[in-house]
This record gives C-alpha cells, sequence and structure tokens, in this order.
C-alpha cells in the first residue's frame, strides 16, 4: 500500500462511507407504503428483499438490478434510494449519477458528482463541492487531495502545491501528501519539484508498494535520473513478490520508466480515490474500498490498478467470473499486464478450469523467459492436483531460472521438495528440504516436514526430534506440527511425552484423523486399550485416505503390532 491507516479508524472510515449509501434494516410496511398485493418476488418488497440478499452475498450484477426495479415501482423511498444508489455505483452503473443528484447528505455521492465536475471542467463547482464535505470520515481524508487538484485543474499549481505543503511537512499521512505534491508538479511539467517531493515521499515510505515505485520511476526517469529509476525498478524486480512481473523483461522495465502514470488532474482525483480504496482494503474495509475504487474507475475506465484492486475484491468475496470480467478491461500493452494475466491464471485455477489455467501459466512462462514465478505457479497448480511428476518438471523450470537462490527462495526447494518426495524420488526431496533449510534455517513448515519424514522412516531420530522442538517452539498452536513432535518421541519410546503431546495436538486438529490415529497408538502403547480403539474409531470418522483406513480397520481388529518400548516407563 501507498499509505495505511490503523485497523479502528479504517473501520470508523468505512463506516462514514456507507452509512449514507445504505440505512440499516428492513423497512417496515409503514415506512415502504408497499401494498400487501406487491409483497411478491416481482413486487418492490420482493425486490428490494432479493437486492439486500444480494449486497450481502456481494453479487453486485442481481443487487443493482432487484434495487433498481424497486426504487423504479416506488421512487420516493429514502431507504430505497440509498440502497440502490450503492448498488448501481458498485456495480459501475450509469444510473449512479442520476441518482446520486438526489441525495445531498450521502459522502460517496458527493464524491461521485465531484469527479463528475472536473470531468467536465466545471472547476469551480468541483470545488463548492468539495468544501461542502463534512470534515469527517474519508472526506476528512480526501479533501485536501481533491482540493489540490481541482486547484492543478484550474492551473493553480503554486496554491495546490500550498494546499498540500502543511500535511506533507507536519502530517501523519506525510508520504501521501508528499506523493501528491510530486505528481501535482509533474503534471505541471516542473520536473525539480516533482522529483524533490517524489524522494520525500519514497523516504516517508519505508515498505513502498508497486504503485509508488511504478510513479516514482517515471518521475525520476522523467527528470533526468535514469540509473536511479532503473535502480528502483531493481528494487522491484527484487522486493514484491508477484508484482515483479511488471519489470520481468525490458520492454517491461522500459514502460515502468516511460510511463506518465497520472497525466491530468481528472487521473489525480482518481489516484486520491484509489489511495483511500487501497487503504481501507487492507484494513478490512471491503464496501467502502469498492466503492472508492468505483469512484475511480469512473474516471479512468481503463485504470489497471483500480481494476486489479476491484478484481481482488470480487475474488476474496468468491465471485471468480466477475473478477474476470473486470480484468478483461485491461489492455495487453499496460505495464501491469503480466500482473494481470497471473490473476486471471489463479481465477481459472480457482474456479477448476484447470486446461485454461496452465495455458495461461505456460504462455506466460514463454513471454517472460527469465521469470521464475509462472513456472512456480505452475507446479503448484499441478501438486495441488496430485499430478507430483508434472509439478517436478514446472518447478525444475523455475529453478533453472533463478541464478542465485536467496533466502525468499526456500517455498520453491519446499514445494518441489514435497513433488519429489510424493512422487517416489526421496534423496532428491531430501536434498531439496536442506536446500530450503539452508535458505531459511528457521522455517517450521521445512524442519516439520523433513524431520517427520525420518520419524517415519526411522532414521536420525534425534536429529528429527531437536528439528522437531524447534518447529513446535516457532508454531506452537499448529496442531501438524505438535503431532509431528509426538510422534517422534512415540517411536523414539517416550511413551508418557508421546501421550502429552499428541493429546495438545488433538486439541489443537480434533478432526484430523492422522494425528487421533497416532494417540490411539501412543494409548495402546501405554496399555491404554479401551482409549486406544475410541480414538482408532474417531480416526476412522475423519476421512483417512484409503491406506491408513486399511491399517486403522486392522489395528481394531487385531491391536497395535510390536508398539515401541516406553524408554521414559523403563527409566521409572
Amino acid at each position: 500500500m501507498i499509505w495505511s491507516v490503523p485497523p479502528r479508524r479504517a473501520l470508523l472510515l468505512a463506516a462514514a462511507l456507507l452509512s449514507g449509501c445504505a440505512a440499516a434494516g428492513t423497512p417496515s410496511p409503514a415506512t415502504t407504503a408497499t401494498p400487501v398485493a406487491e409483497a411478491e418476488p416481482d413486487g418492490v418488497f420482493g425486490n428490494y428483499l432479493a437486492g439486500r440478499f444480494a449486497q450481502s452475498e456481494t453479487d453486485t450484477r442481481i443487487a443493482a438490478e432487484r434495487l433498481l426495479e424497486a426504487l423504479r415501482r416506488e421512487p420516493n423511498q429514502p431507504e430505497l434510494l440509498n440502497r440502490a444508489f450503492a448498488a448501481a455505483l458498485l456495480d459501475g452503473r450509469p444510473e449512479a449519477l442520476r441518482l446520486a443528484r438526489r441525495l445531498p447528505n450521502n459522502q460517496a455521492a458527493a464524491l461521485l458528482l465531484v469527479g463528475a465536475e472536473a470531468t467536465a471542467g466545471r472547476w469551480e463547482r468541483a470545488e463548492q463541492r468539495i468544501r461542502a464535505l463534512p470534515n469527517q470520515g474519508p472526506s476528512q481524508l480526501l479533501k485536501p487531495l481533491l482540493l489540490a487538484w481541482v486547484q492543478q485543474g484550474r492551473g493553480q499549481t503554486d496554491a495546490a502545491l500550498a494546499t498540500l505543503r502543511p500535511l506533507a511537512e507536519a502530517g501523519r499521512l506525510r508520504g501521501l501528501h508528499l506523493l501528491h505534491m510530486a505528481l501535482i508538479a509533474d503534471v505541471a511539467g516542473r520536473p525539480r519539484e516533482a522529483e524533490r517531493a517524489i524522494r520525500l515521499a519514497l523516504t516517508e515510505t519505508p515498505e513502498p508498494s508497486l504503485r509508488l515505485l511504478q510513479l516514482a520511476t517515471a518521475i525520476l526517469a522523467r527528470s533526468g535520473r535514469e540509473a536511479e529509476s532503473m535502480a528502483l525498478v531493481d528494487g522491484l524486480a527484487r522486493g514484491l513478490g508477484d508484482y515483479a512481473l511488471a519489470a520481468a523483461t525490458p520492454a517491461g522495465r522500459r514502460a515502468l520508466m516511460e510511463s506518465r502514470a497520472v497525466s491530468s488532474p481528472v487521473e489525480g482525483i482518481a489516484e486520491s480515490y484509489l489511495a483511500l480504496a487501497a487503504a481501507l482494503r487492507q484494513q478490512g474495509g471491503g464496501d467502502a474500498a469498492l466503492i472508492l475504487a468505483r469512484l475511480s474507475l469512473r474516471l479512468r475506465p481503463d485504470f489497471s490498478p483500480t481494476l486489479l484492486l476491484i478484481a481482488e475484491n470480487y475474488a476474496e468475496e468468491r465471485h471468480p467470473e466477475t473478477a474476470l470480467t473486470v480484468l478483461e478491461a485491461v489492455p495487453a500493452s499496460d505495464p501491469l499486464a503480466p500482473i494481470i494475466a497471473l490473476r486471471r491464471a489463479a481465477l481459472f485455477d480457482r474456479m477448476d478450469r484447470v486446461p485454461e489455467a496452465e495455458a495461461a501459466l505456460r504462455g506466460l512462462a514463454a513471454d517472460l523467459p527469465q521469470s521464475p514465478q509462472p513456472l512456480a505457479r505452475l507446479g503448484d497448480l499441478l501438486r495441488a492436483r496430485s499430478r507430483f511428476p508434472e509439478a517436478v518438471v514446472a518447478y525444475d523450470g523455475a529453478v533453472a531460472r533463478i541464478a542465485a537462490p536467496n533466502a525468499t527462495d526456500w517455498p520453491l526447494f519446499y514445494a518441489r521438495g514435497i513433488s519429489r518426495e510424493r512422487s517416489g524420488d526421496w534423496p532428491g526431496a531430501e536434498a531439496d528440504f536442506q536446500r530450503a533449510l539452508q535458505l531459511a534455517p528457521e522455517q517450521p513448515y521445512v524442519l516439520n516436514y523433513l524431520a517427520y519424514t525420518w520419524v517415519e522412516q526411522g532414521n536420525r531420530l534425534a536429529e528429527a526430534r531437536a528439528m522437531l522442538e524447534r518447529a513446535v517452539q516457532l508454531r506452537p498452536e499448529d496442531g501438524n506440527i505438535v503431532d509431528s513432535l509426538g510422534w517422534a518421541l512415540f517411536r523414539m519410546g517416550d511413551i508418557p511425552a508421546a501421550i502429552r503431546t499428541l493429546e495438545r495436538a488433538v486439541e489443537l486438529e480434533p478432526r484430523n484423523s492422522v494425528i487421533n490415529d497416532h494417540l490411539g497408538d501412543a494409548y495402546w502403547a501405554a496399555g491404554r486399550q479401551q482409549e486406544a480403539r475410541f480414538q482408532w474409531r474417531r480416526a476412522m470418522g475423519l476421512e483417512p485416505e484409503a491406506e491408513e483406513l486399511a491399517k486403522i480397520t486392522a489395528k481394531l481388529r487385531d491391536g497395535l503390532p510390536d508398539p515401541p518400548a516406553s524408554t521414559a516407563q523403563r527409566r521409572d
């Protein structure tokens, strides 16, 4: 994110933005003046209820259709007007602007009208609307930014910079205001002022986002600092995970440097809405973030950062089809196109459209021959579907693209190790797990997987126990890791300690068949046969794999063959 707000503040901002969009509760017949005969699916009340339910499910298309139909039948009901406006705005419908003019006390409507005035070049009216916004909620944060951009729209660059300067010098959101000062100076053709402000913005933002680096890279390049701009691109490629795909090719790097990400005051207003949308989404204000993102998109219909945010919001709300539709609006020439392609592949995967996901990832891997991410994601897709030998091939390709693996690359070796182990190649898997631990020695999941496999094989038990004890220290609430330690103690014959540890694991993961089965074995070794059979029966009811089911069935019939002797009991 470019900037963020504390969680409680974010929730208050979200509530302030949404409060005018839809009053709480279901209206009574007295307030709606709806005849009883219309309490039918196609009547006012039926459409209202269907729209409310669709809103709760983040189905913006159905919500807008039904609430707008209800409003058509009952055009003067305030509750309905607010909800229909919110639904139309969230679904990106043109009716939102018409309804906004009927809602003088609605913050989202006011912000939409500000954008409409700016788009039409009516800067004085836009400024009047901004100054009328309340000094609370989202408006409190947006007003200085919007006012500055409107002043720039009127050609008053000095006034625009002066509006933001006090907040950039002493405000809590210095980085945000410095960024917009840089953007205003850049739009006004003042490269030295833009460069100075963007340098300060980077200093004030210890963990810059892709968007900030994209903006900074272009500003520095235009001010004649190409070497420094290229260094920022290199930093982007190292530190932002999937977002590094934007800089994965020479053409992509050049596009980041040469693009003018904000080229007009209207686009600056869109950037302001996006900034607050991103901050609210980061802190859990999903609906308010989506409203602000839609406000941004109305000003810049092909704005890829906003389209990406909206799509990710839909995906999180279990609407991958809608997310795909949103991403289709991003042109192939956009600097973020590789990131969009990766997101599309993830959505295909989530929808179980596996051939399309595979094709998208293979195509992206061909387009970005130096980048490991597409092949790594392909490996993840194949591994999740138990296609382990194919996953190994994909991971091999990803590893081959990394010249010098570092600490951030441990997940790739870990994933390939799992795929190799499940393919029957234990030596290769063991080498991958150990390589992952060389890169990141304190990764509890790698410690757990490698040590547990050693325990299952009866090898290096003392070393495995030490590794598992460390993994439990790192993840004390992870029932699977606690189970691994308990199983190591059991295999080493420390039955009392194994029982204590496995009972804790069952508390943490009560519906895990393997953990319940392990506890049953430990009880049997301690002579607690009735409790052992209870745990085995419980494990059988938790859908164990076929091989494990056969073993549990045999134990219920014959007991546990050759349980390990208890070294702890012998010491007693």
